[in-house]
């Protein structure tokens, strides 16, 4: 089914509590918060998954199998905490949309301005709004909401995004949502190349007690950058294994091979870039159990550069600290300051060691696979938080 179809992958962003997941289940069926300290506690921690296949019958557009299918959309939900914005940016690598959820009792609030900056920082340019929860409010509350929000999107990449009133628990215009997604224009993807796979999540698949015959292979979840990738193929997986040796910790690439390849529930037997996949290798599941292997980079064998203790970026900061209640203004970089990057879905620490007008040099406290050209999101520690303060691009 999903083969031929057009594959879009979306991310869910905005503010804790504004209905990101709830709208998430009510298009997909399925619940993203599926970690049981999440439920616990009814935040999203972690990144969650789902996907669908969108079909369209006559005019209403819609989840159930009528119709004619249009395209097969893998969406992530991100964190709303502003305690977990480095969570939230590790999946705005792996999206080519967003849907950005405002409720109309709450409206505008300091982390639904850091996650528009974080996908401006992403350079992800088609942003849906859902101005979620209009049940709860009166029609004049609504429109006054949907002013604020056109006056806050004024000047950034979501001026000209669509918004749609919706209330994700009374399943109220979801159908609009889904006939948004389906306007989006599917990005280009580079397939005529070396593959290169993200990986955002990684585990051990088999249930306690499954007889050893019946194992499977460690399992990555993520999306493929570009290039393909095919059962039987071997890979290897920076900056791989973290071992500590003589009280220093070290990195060790794996190398293993793709036992197969899923799309949602789908079995495929090759994979090029679009929606969410994932691979199943001969590793010991007990190398990929608990996301052990998130934040590496996935290719054929030999064709990733060594890891890279060091980068070089060319920066862009932001001219007010968002997140914050108060404004404050973004202080120029100085040597020798602690930042935390943000690189494809890896996230390290690095130490300013040369400011050369927007260039910078940066020692890394976790090596990362740096590839010229990928996008760097920049975040200061500020009153104990980390905030968002620029982005930046990879030179060197």
């Amino acid at each position: 089914m999903t083969e031929s179809l057009p594959e879009l992958n979306v991310g869910v962003v905005g503010h804790i509590d504004h209905g990101k997941t709830t709208l998430l289940s009510k298009i997909t069926g399925k619940f993203a918060d599926t970690h049981s300290e999440e439920l616990k506690r009814g935040i999203t921690i972690k990144l969650g998954y789902a996907e669908l296949t969108i079909y369209k019958d006559g005019n209403k557009f819609m989840s159930e199998k009528k119709g004619i299918p249009q395209r097969y959309v893998s969406f992530i939900d991100a964190p709303g905490h502003e305690m977990l914005m480095a969570t939230m940016l590790s999946g705005a690598a792996t999206i080519d949309a967003a849907i950005l959820v405002v409720a109309a009792n709450e409206g505008i609030k300091p982390q639904t301005k850091e996650h528009l900056l974080a996908l401006q920082a992403k350079k992800i340019k088609n942003i849906i709004i859902a101005q979620n929860k209009i049940d709860l409010v009166s029609k004049e509350k609504a429109l006054e909401n949907y002013k604020t929000i056109k006056e806050f999107t004024k000047g950034t990449i979501a001026e000209n995004s669509p918004i749609i009133p919706i209330s994700a628990q009374q399943e109220i215009n979801i159908d609009k949502i889904l006939e948004e997604l389906c306007k989006i224009e599917i990005p280009k993807r580079e397939i005529n190349t070396e593959p290169i796979f993200l990986v955002a999540r990684s585990f051990d698949i088999n249930r306690p007690g499954t007889e050893i015959k019946k194992l499977k292979g460690g399992v990555l979840g993520g999306i493929l950058k570009k290039g393909k990738l095919k059962v039987g193929d071997e890979i290897e997986i920076k900056p791989g294994l973290s071992i500590k040796k003589a009280n220093q910790q070290i990195y060790q690439t794996l190398t293993t091979k793709i036992l197969s390849l899923h799309k949602g529930a789908e079995s495929v037997e090759e994979v090029l870039p679009g929606a969410s996949i994932s691979i199943e290798t001969e590793l010991d599941p007990y190398l990929t159990k608990t996301d052990s292997l998130t934040g590496c980079l996935v290719s054929l064998k030999g064709v990733l550069p060594e890891i890279s203790h060091s980068i070089k970026i060319k920066s862009e900061l932001f001219k007010e600290v968002l997140g914050t209640e108060e404004k404050k203004a973004v202080e120029s970089l100085k040597t020798k300051e602690m930042l935390m990057l943000n690189v494809n879905t890896t996230i390290t620490v690095g130490i300013i060691e040369k400011i050369n007008k927007n260039e910078v040099e940066l020692s890394l406290k976790i090596p990362i696979v740096a590839l010229k050209g990928d996008n760097v999101g920049m975040a200061r520690n500020i009153d104990n938080h980390w905030r968002l303060i620029g982005f930046g691009e990879i030179i060197q």
